[in-house]
């Protein structure tokens, strides 16, 4: 089985539906809305400030959120579309990843798990906790094309976050990110391909074109690797699509080859979310 998909690498305006307009003329492009599955960045219609989020918060019966089911249906495909900032009832405020089946029907909801709290010592501070609460769960999510998961960003630091939708069918990982200009050069493309390799999954990374005026500069390079951790596309730093079909025979072949799932030591260890 094969499927295509694009990964829309976006420029971040202030003008949330500005980033929406630029999204839904993306989706309209031929070779896009022929893709069965396309994917954004992780807070694509935000600037990637914490003092932000709050502010851009969406509740998750928005109309925003609707026109983002309603571009699934309109175009007919699978549709991860990033994450943006979602506020409950409570005035808690997410980092919140939302997919849509070909129909607009959601078929996920996932909050963020790993807030990214970073103190470099004489280099950058950044503390999403300030203005964002942490998800409490991972999910997977049924396609035509299998199971499917979705971290984001940070997430990917922490084995656990492939590792438990893997063993819960995912064979399919969606990583929306924002790799910033230190980590991006040293990790992005190596954390990718070692969640890639240990689970034997494909997993797709949408990240925002790099902006150097923006408060926090995205490393952009979205990228997709294959269960054997070759990476299948890389953009660079600049807007743009990314298109590829992926063999998804792939996967089974690669889990024959080298059994790591199934050589595991559960006798020994394992992981309690299980």
């Amino acid at each position: 089985m094969k499927m295509k998909v694009a990964v829309l690498q976006t420029k971040v305006f202030a003008d949330k539906n500005e980033n929406l307009e630029q999204v839904k003329a993306l989706m309209a492009r031929e070779d896009v809305a022929a893709c069965d599955l396309v994917t954004l960045p992780e807070m694509w219609n935000c600037p990637y400030q914490t003092e932000n989020f709050p502010i851009y918060a969406e509740r998750e019966d928005s109309e925003f959120v609707r026109a983002l089911a309603e571009l699934a249906k309109k175009h007919h495909v699978y549709f991860q579309a990033g994450s943006i900032p979602e506020v409950d009832d409570a005035g808690h405020v997410y980092n919140t990843a939302y997919t849509f089946d070909r129909e607009g029907t959601r078929i996920g909801k996932y909050r963020k798990v790993h807030l990214f709290d970073i103190f470099v010592k004489g280099g950058q501070v950044f503390k999403e906790s300030d203005t964002l609460t942490a998800g409490d769960a991972f999910q997977v999510f049924d396609t035509e094309f299998g199971k499917m998961g979705v971290n984001i960003c940070f997430d990917i630091r922490f084995p656990e976050s492939a590792r438990i939708p893997t063993l819960n069918g995912a064979r399919i990982l969606m990583n929306p990110g924002a790799f910033n200009m230190t980590t991006g050069p040293a990790h992005w493309e190596l954390a990718f391909r070692q969640r890639a390799v240990e689970n034997q999954v494909y997993i797709i990374g949408a990240a925002p074109a790099r902006d150097p005026e923006a408060g926090y500069t995205s490393w952009g390079h979205s990228i997709i690797t294959d269960p054997w951790g070759h990476v299948v596309v890389q953009l660079d730093e600049k807007e743009g699509v990314a298109i590829a079909e992926l063999d998804l025979d792939e996967i089974d072949r690669t889990r024959e080859n080298l059994p790591f799932l199934s050589a595991r030591r559960t006798d020994l260890y394992r992981l309690e979310e299980v």
